[in-house]
């Protein structure tokens, strides 16, 4: 019979075995993409693979970043990113606040009509999108992208933020309408700096969505100049005959503004995901 002491130990040393494994599972394809990268060619696919490369050379870094404008690529994705998460925030949170916040008919029922959109596998949308997109002289452009990548993120982003400001004490609101305050009042000096991890949840998720967006991205432009970075290290694969080296390197670039979104809001991002769980 164990003492409760004992249970303790083996419980802990099982949620830390569980989570060093999920590590392992995680890490190890990521430390192969960085091997591969500073692998010369010919080392690619020896056997047995080796983590550690016989031979290390940044030639593969060189190459991707000099060749097929792949900085006009970053550049094309990072404002088309920005941009929508920028548009994204901003229309989400003010359908969360009305959602939330605000009464009146058929709230609801709307929302629940509204959330209709998660449930959509965006994939099905793409030819629909298309021939709205058509109509709007919206395809071959940034815009035609921004607009697609903000509506697909609409329901969910809405979805998140209507539960951080419901959370928000309506004592607060209600000492600004005392005040005089409008709703205006009320949302942009009370409910957006009080819902700061929600907000910065909705960034990251909504920054890493439209960066490694690739199936409307690949329908919708087609000009060289105006490509996105997902289709041009997809097509950068076959321009160079996959040379898995360079494909890596430019992937292992491509993470760092991931990385960079992530590490400026991961302290309210955590923090958000913390206010979740004790709400639930």
């Amino acid at each position: 019979m164990f003492l409760p002491s004992e249970h303790k130990r083996y419980h802990q040393i099982l949620i830390y075995g569980l989570l060093i494994g999920g590590l392992v599972v995680v890490a190890v394809p990521f430390l192969f993409m960085i091997s591969t990268s500073l692998k010369p060619q010919q080392y690619t696919f020896e056997y047995p693979p080796r983590l550690i490369p016989r031979q290390v050379t940044l030639n593969n870094y060189v190459q991707a970043l000099d060749k097929d404008m792949f900085f006009l690529y970053f550049f094309n994705s990072l404002v088309v990113a920005v941009l929508t998460t920028v548009f994204t925030i901003l229309v989400s949170s003010l359908l969360a606040y009305a959602f939330g916040r605000m009464e009146f008919p058929g709230k609801e029922p709307l929302f629940y009509i509204f959330l209709v959109g998660i449930m959509i596998p965006p994939v099905t949308l793409i030819i629909p999108q298309f021939l709205v997109a058509k109509a709007l002289k919206l395809l071959n452009n940034h815009a035609g992208l921004v607009i697609v990548y903000v509506t697909m993120n609409l329901s969910m982003q809405t979805f998140l933020l209507r539960g951080f400001f419901e959370s928000i004490p309506s004592e607060l609101e209600d000492a600004v309408r005392i005040d005089g305050g409008s709703h205006w009042t009320v949302f942009w000096h009370i409910v957006l700096p009080l819902s700061r991890p929600g907000l910065a949840t909705v960034a990251i998720f909504t920054f890493l969505y439209s960066w490694d967006e690739f199936p409307w991205a690949h329908v919708a432009i087609k000009e060289t100049t105006r490509r996105t970075l997902p289709i041009a290290i997809a097509l950068f694969q076959n321009q160079h005959l996959t040379q898995w080296g360079q494909v890596f390197a430019a992937s292992i670039v491509a993470l760092i503004p991931v990385v960079t979104v992530f590490a400026l809001f991961q302290r309210h991002f955590i923090r958000g995901f913390a206010r979740s769980g004790l709400k639930g």
